[in-house]
């Protein structure tokens, strides 16, 4: 009785699973290749700005990603000889206020147009969101002459005033991040309403112990986006600020490549760098905010 031949693989013949292996090898290699390499042209701009505020030229022509003699003299000029501090006070309280306030009459009016039912709704939504399609640079004349205006019977929000300027940014920002949480309220369930009103709460409980923090995440983004909205803006400011004490920290640094451009960068990127501080913390302590589940702690079982 003649038994059957017994096959055998050819040394070099790879397995499937030796090729599953291989491919998989492949995929992660490629995509840690390309993460490097956007990691590099991220990085590349902050690390260049960081070795220009160290050097002690302050040329960009001599500017190294890592100066020879690397010093802080920058530093200590911007901060004791400039209105560096000063212009940073008024971006932090600008942007800071502009964040809360815009958080505050957004979340109300959100809130309103999710939950109520009231005549011309459709239509004043639609005012919102036609109000955002024409950029704010179209109104900078008409915006100017009305500041100039009420600077007569309202000096405090007059021309070179931050709460002119607030007011500017508040006015831009309302419509379209109205809309942006009006549809996160949109995705809370009322029957949390409706189960806050049978235990005896009133619609202001039921705004502000349960909608609101169920809708956090939202909250934080629209704060950051308006503080990082507001902080970096120069445009706006450079119009409506004339006064040396009343320019923020974009338009105060843009004195040092002004008038004397190329001789003043080094100072230029020392502001910069610390400008960029408030924002890093920022985003640093809002982490958590912004992944928080939108029902955590909700519904019970």
């Amino acid at each position: 009785m003649s038994s059957a031949p017994v096959l055998t693989k050819a040394p070099g013949a790879r397995t499937p699973r030796m090729g599953l292996k291989a491919q998989r090898r492949f995929d992660v290699i490629w995509r840690l290749v390309v993460a490097f390499l956007f990691i590099i042209y991220a990085l590349f701009p902050i690390v260049f700005i960081i070795g220009t505020s160290l050097n002690p030229t302050g040329r960009l022509q001599a500017t190294q990603l890592i100066p020879d003699n690397p010093t802080l003299d920058n530093y200590r000029t911007l901060l004791t000889e400039t209105n560096f501090p000063r212009w940073m006070f008024n971006s932090l309280l600008v942007a800071t206020l502009v964040g809360v306030i815009t958080v505050a009459l957004c979340a109300f009016a959100a809130y309103s147009f999710s939950r109520f039912r009231f005549r011309s709704r459709k239509r004043l939504l639609q005012g919102l969101l036609l109000s955002q399609v024409f950029p704010n640079v179209l109104a900078i004349v008409a915006v100017f002459l009305i500041l100039q205006q009420l600077g007569q019977f309202y000096p405090m929000f007059g021309l070179n005033t931050l709460g002119g300027l607030m007011l500017i940014y508040l006015g831009g920002a309302i419509g379209f991040n109205t809309w942006l949480m009006k549809g996160f309220f949109d995705t809370v369930p009322r029957e949390l309403d409706e189960s806050a009103m049978l235990d005896g709460a009133s619609q202001w409980q039921t705004f502000t112990t349960i909608i609101l923090p169920l809708v956090r995440p939202v909250l934080a983004v629209i704060f950051m986006l308006s503080f990082i909205g507001t902080y970096g803006d120069f445009l706006l400011a450079t119009v409506m600020l004339s006064s040396t004490q009343k320019y923020t920290v974009a338009v105060g640094l843009s004195l040092f490549i002004g008038q004397q451009f190329g001789q003043r960068w080094g100072e230029f990127a020392a502001g910069a760098v610390i400008a960029a501080i408030p924002t890093l913390i920022l985003f640093y302590i809002s982490q958590s905010a912004l992944q928080g589940g939108l029902t955590s702690g909700a519904v019970k079982g």
